[in-house]
């Protein structure tokens, strides 16, 4: 097979980019979509840079894969050099738009595609997250799976009649100056562990200490983590609904989900990802490779 030539065609019975993952009984498939796009202001071309021998993109396909509780995975782009490079090293990927001005539109349009119609559960996992923990992501498939009674997936006490629609992640922050970068999205939850609300301010604020400092105590602070996993029915209403207010003041897409009423399960995780989001971070990322690769050896 040439380097641009297509993978082989999946099973009459499967859609494009099948994995090994077993599909939920009675839960239709679950599909992880990854959004990526060449024009990057900090770092232009960043899904193909390729110093440690992989795409970066290649690298998210490959820790994605590795979810048990997904079915395909597919990157969702609208440039040539990364469709073919997907391809390249036998990933599935799927031309879109270059209108859209969110990774969720980018995902509901390969979503509305009558291949993808068997979908029933869908996953966002960003394209610029190589280090991402595949448990992570079966851990908000499976928040949606045990909601809806199609299981095994995640007790999730207080809600075994309620049907969460969408569910995400967030973990502890290491340290206070990250509690107060704005760059980094805050999440509060209710004690069923939904979201309450989503902000770049320090959330909660803590009244007793003006909020100027946190007094080294970070247990009421949980960094929002950028995956998503969607209901099949609460994507496409999530696209086809204009941007809120509060969503424009603070550019924080899920609050258009809150603001519809939307249930978000935050499921935590140990620590978050090393995103890379500057060519200083993929540095540090092919550093950590390196390493990874040795000790292999």
């Amino acid at each position: 097979m040439s380097a641009f030539e297509s993978p082989p065609a999946p099973p009459s019975n499967s859609i494009p980019g099948s994995t090994a993952g077993a599909a939920a009984p009675g839960g239709g498939m679950t599909a992880i979509v990854i959004p990526a796009r060449y024009g990057s202001v900090r770092f232009p071309g960043k899904p193909l840079a390729r110093q440690t021998g992989k795409y970066l993109i290649q690298h998210v396909v490959e820790q994605a894969s590795k979810a048990k509780r997904a079915q395909r995975v597919v990157v969702a782009t609208d440039d040539h050099r990364i469709f073919e490079a997907v391809r390249s090293f036998g990933g599935h990927a799927v031309m879109t738009s270059d209108s859209h001005h969110s990774g969720t539109d980018r995902i509901a349009e390969v979503m509305r595609r009558p291949e993808y119609e068997g979908v029933g559960i869908v996953v966002n996992v960003q394209g610029d997250e190589p280090d991402i923990d595949p448990g992570v992501i079966d851990g908000v498939i499976g928040a949606l799976e045990d909601s809806a009674g199609v299981g095994p997936g995640i007790a999730i006490p207080g809600l075994e009649n309620s049907r969460v629609e969408m569910a995400t992640a967030a973990a502890p922050f290491a340290a206070e100056k990250d509690v107060l970068n704005p760059n980094l999205v805050k999440v509060v939850v209710d004690q069923r562990h939904c979201a309450l609300y989503f902000s770049r301010a320090v959330v909660p604020f803590d009244r007793d200490r003006s909020g100027l400092t946190l007094g080294g105590d970070l247990k009421a602070y949980r960094r929002h983590l950028g995956i998503y996993a969607y209901r099949r029915e609460a994507l496409l209403k999530l696209a086809g609904t204009p941007m809120c207010e509060l969503e424009r003041i603070e550019k924080l897409e899920q609050l258009r989900a809150l603001f519809l009423g939307m249930k978000i399960f935050v499921q935590m995780a140990a620590a978050a990802p090393h995103g890379v989001d500057t060519p200083e971070d993929y540095a540090a990322f092919v550093k950590r490779y390196g390493k990874l690769a040795t000790n292999e050896h």
